[in-house]
């Protein structure tokens, strides 16, 4: 296990690319590892999710999502990041997607769904201006992926252009703390550990498949073990843990294992055997439970 370092070893890339208009897109890369991208969008998306649009830019459409709340769930689980609202959700591909339990996901399309490439943007006008101010990702096949879009100073509260000597220059704070941190590195990452990458312990509640089971108890044992054990996890509930048999499913981050058909009691074994004391329960694990009863 790697010792998690605050301070961005810069990439010194910059990049330009040049506009049909006349005026052209500023690219600063920073570096794409979990390291990085975790605490970037954990700030951008828990703490200044007021501030930041999500969406997608194309030549001929733009899509631009903006939060009314503070997401519902962020959690990162096999390689992607999942951030849901009331309204809509997103999926982004943070790190090798191995396709649950069994591995499935081929290695070339695991590269290629992984965030390979991460920029802080500025879009200027003709004139040499600066007009809108950003995050785009790509992916292995260097596809444009999500964007990122950052608080505007000519744009005004309720989407309307303000005078054009008159821009609210607060608004690039985020823009100038981001690239400090993550871009230039004069800054530490304002975590001492990846908040993405922080363990939980999960019960499936997904009624794609085994809608007899009752997970509610399973959860409610998983979070009082926890609290009991004084662990510094997280138990929760969550949609489709990607084995659709043999539930009710819990998940643990830490090591990526799945049990299969957990009783409560089972569940308070789970946390105190092999959170706090780290040996498996290997009868109920997922895909070895599969070989045994074949």
């Amino acid at each position: 296990m790697t010792t998690f370092q605050r301070r961005v070893i810069p990439l010194n890339q910059v990049m330009r690319e040049s506009l049909p208009n006349g005026g052209w897109v500023e690219y600063e890369d920073f570096p794409t590892p979990i390291e990085v991208t975790g605490p970037l969008l954990y700030s951008l998306f828990q703490e200044h999710w007021q501030e930041v649009g999500v969406g997608h830019v194309v030549d001929g459409s733009v899509l631009e999502l903006e939060f009314n709340q503070p997401p519902k769930i962020l959690r990162l689980y096999d390689g992607y990041l999942t951030v849901v609202t009331e309204g809509w959700h997103l999926h982004l591909c943070l790190e090798e997607n191995l396709g649950g339990p069994s591995c499935q996901t081929p290695i070339e399309l695991r590269q290629k769904r992984l965030v390979s490439r991460g920029a802080l943007y500025r879009r200027f006008n003709p004139r040499g201006q600066a007009r809108s101010w950003g995050i785009q990702f790509w992916n292995g096949a260097g596809e444009r992926m999500m964007n990122l879009f950052l608080p505007n100073p000519f744009v005004g509260e309720h989407e309307d252009l303000l005078p054009e000597n008159k821009p609210n220059l607060e608004k690039l704070k985020l823009y100038e703390t981001i690239r400090k941190i993550y871009v230039l590195g004069e800054q530490e990452i304002p975590y001492t550990e990846n908040p993405l990458k922080r363990a939980f312990i999960s019960v499936c509640r997904s009624s794609r498949c085994n809608p007899s089971q009752n997970w509610q108890p399973i959860y409610e044992a998983l979070q009082k073990s926890v609290e009991k054990a004084e662990l510094n996890i997280d138990a929760i509930n969550s949609g489709c843990l990607e084995v659709c048999k043999m539930g009710p499913i819990v998940f643990y981050s830490g090591d990526r294992t799945w049990y299969t058909r957990v009783t409560p009691e089972l569940a308070e074994q789970i946390v105190q055997e092999h959170l706090v004391e780290g040996k498996t329960l290997t009868s109920h694990v997922y895909p070895r439970a599969v070989v045994q009863e074949s």
